[in-house]
């Protein structure tokens, strides 16, 4: 109970940030104060009495829409798009199956991410804190920002391509530009923030109804998408590297740390019975949510893929197929919008970078909350992951123009995806742990499903990170000095990447955040159930059912 006391005691804000269930404090309450049998049995038939669940289940459900909702729109975001265009304009609808998978495997995480909240009253990055060692805690921390700031790289270069289309502006002005115009909307907030982000949505929504109008004109063949779906294929050169950013871009490691702290801004009723309808209605709001991403995503595909390989498309479209980038992609939804198109197209970018910069500034305040305790003003947190972002956008679009953006925002979707092992392994151990999650970790069935899926993802990576270093090895045209000298350096790098992964999957957890204490004591269990703080000379327990830390996070009603 010590080892328990210490463990659940560290960090200054332990004590107002418990675990829902287990939160251990050593404190002595008075016998008046607890209550008596006679009340622990009323109480006991409060529990079990069914007229307390009888509010309609639409109503209930309700309460819990929103954290999905606003973590879906990271799966919208510039990123996205950029890599569904490169997608379908490189291989037609034979990539169609990565974005199934990479959604099915993202609506599971996101659950996992959703119900590790829920169960514990922590949020992953807390988790991690309290699990895991100093010198690795503080890795994890920096390959965590390096996510947060490598997912708002496209929402910097999205909404410069926005401007540029809108006000004419070179792209590197547009990427200094993005900067203000996100500190201006966070400003904004104050005066009405879910209007604002309910109209955000709708921009989003605008720019989908585009897509889903294009593709009714368009009208590519039903058997070829379904087949592209359905039949893995990785033809034609470029098809592994385009897999792993459409990974990238869609299962994303900070929207782990997102999503399960968003949970924790919703009341969750204090029993084992209300946790389980959390977490039920939370994975209908993100399957919802993501299936709707998923239809827009398979929407921008088909559109580029079926315009790019159409028989007559004149020279200058087929141009910029060949090399098209969200500051070229206006022209593929001329057929339905004319000579509006561009602008539409712009003002819906716009709205999708803003929007997801939303939420890669709640992801990067939790990661550093969590494995720092330090949470920074939301304007003060967005202008240092900004500023950062900023950098490498502004030299490439210096150097290389919209296409050099373009490919950055394929670089970045590439990092996220060797980052997301990182977010993804200690998730699937802390929602499969008992000594964490208690009776409501995974069945055997979701680990069984979400290690086979991680463990493939993270096998394409490294299949990919060796065979494309070795073959970029062979045949560069640096001086073979100056080839060996990277090699020295890469391969251990390499090597240390591989080793992380085996000393994550394999290590031992230690941080027990789960006690039964229904083995203990069937009054503390009772107690527990109604909120009690302690009990008379033994250990009580303190069931936090709000974080009011994160509850001013605007979320829509």
């Amino acid at each position: 109970m010590d080892q328990q006391q210490g463990i659940i005691k560290e960090g200054p804000s332990s004590e107002r940030e418990s675990n829902r269930i287990t939160h251990v404090e050593e404190e002595t309450t008075p016998q008046s104060s607890l209550p008596t049998n006679d009340h622990n049995k009323h109480f006991h038939e409060q529990l079990d009495d069914p007229s307390s669940y009888k509010q309609p289940g639409w109503r209930k459900f309700l309460a819990f829409v929103g954290p999905g909702f606003l973590v879906s729109l990271a799966y919208l975001d510039p990123g996205n798009l950029e890599t569904d265009l490169q997608a379908g304009a490189n291989h037609r609808y034979e990539l169609l199956w990565v974005i199934l998978i990479g959604l099915v495997f993202a609506l599971i995480i996101q659950s996992l991410a959703a119900n590790l909240g829920v169960a514990t009253g922590k949020h992953l990055a807390e988790l991690c804190k309290l699990e895991y060692p100093k010198f690795v805690k503080y890795c994890l921390w920096l390959l965590a920002e390096i996510a947060v700031i490598a997912a708002d790289i496209p929402e910097v270069i999205g909404t410069a391509f926005a401007l540029n289309i809108l006000l004419h502006i070179p792209v590197w002005t547009g990427v200094l530009l993005t900067g203000l115009s996100t500190l201006l909307l966070l400003g904004l907030q104050r005066y009405g923030v879910r209007k604002l982000e309910m109209l955000i949505a709708i921009l989003v929504f605008v720019m989908a109804a585009c897509y889903f109008g294009e593709l009714s004109y368009v009208q590519p063949p039903t058997s070829k998408v379904l087949e592209g779906m359905f039949i893995p294929k990785l033809n034609g050169q470029g098809a592994i590297a385009d897999s792993i950013a459409l990974l990238g871009a869609l299962v994303m490691p900070h929207n782990l740390f997102l999503h399960s702290a968003l949970v924790l801004s919703r009341k969750i009723p204090p029993s084992v019975r209300g946790i389980n309808d959390a977490c039920r209605f939370f994975l209908i709001e993100s399957g919802f949510a993501l299936f709707v991403a998923f239809l827009i995503n398979v929407a921008v595909v088909s559109v580029s893929g079926t315009v790019c390989f159409a028989n007559n498309l004149s020279q200058e479209n087929l141009d910029q197929c060949n090399n098209l980038t969200l500051n070229s992609a206006s022209f593929l939804l001329k057929n339905v919008l004319g000579k509006s198109s561009s602008t539409i197209y712009a003002i819906a970018l716009l709205a999708s970078g803003q929007s997801s910069t939303i939420t890669g500034t709640y992801a990067g305040q939790f990661v550093m909350q969590g494995f720092l305790d330090i949470k920074m003003k939301k304007w003060m947190r967005n202008l240092m992951t900004r500023t950062i972002a900023i950098t490498p956008s502004l030299i490439v679009s210096i150097i290389g123009g919209s296409a050099g953006a373009g490919r950055l925002i394929i670089i970045s979707s590439m990092i996220l995806s060797f980052e997301l092992p990182f977010a993804l392994i200690p998730l699937l151990k802390f929602s499969s742990s008992t000594s964490k999650m208690g009776p409501h970790k995974n069945s055997i069935y979701i680990i069984v499903i979400s290690w086979i899926l991680g463990l493939g993802i993270i096998g394409i990576n490294i299949y990919y990170l060796t065979t494309a270093f070795g073959q970029w090895l062979v045949h560069n045209n640096l001086p073979k000095v100056a080839t060996v000298f990277i090699g020295i350096i890469v391969f251990p790098l390499m090597a240390i990447y591989v080793l992380a992964l085996f000393y994550l999957t394999f290590r031992k957890d230690k941080a027990v955040t789960f006690i039964d204490v229904a083995k203990l004591d069937n009054n503390l269990q009772i107690q527990m159930e109604k909120g009690f703080n302690g009990t008379d000379g033994v250990f009580g327990f303190n069931n936090v059912v709000l974080r009011e830390d994160l509850a001013d996070i605007p979320l829509p009603e």
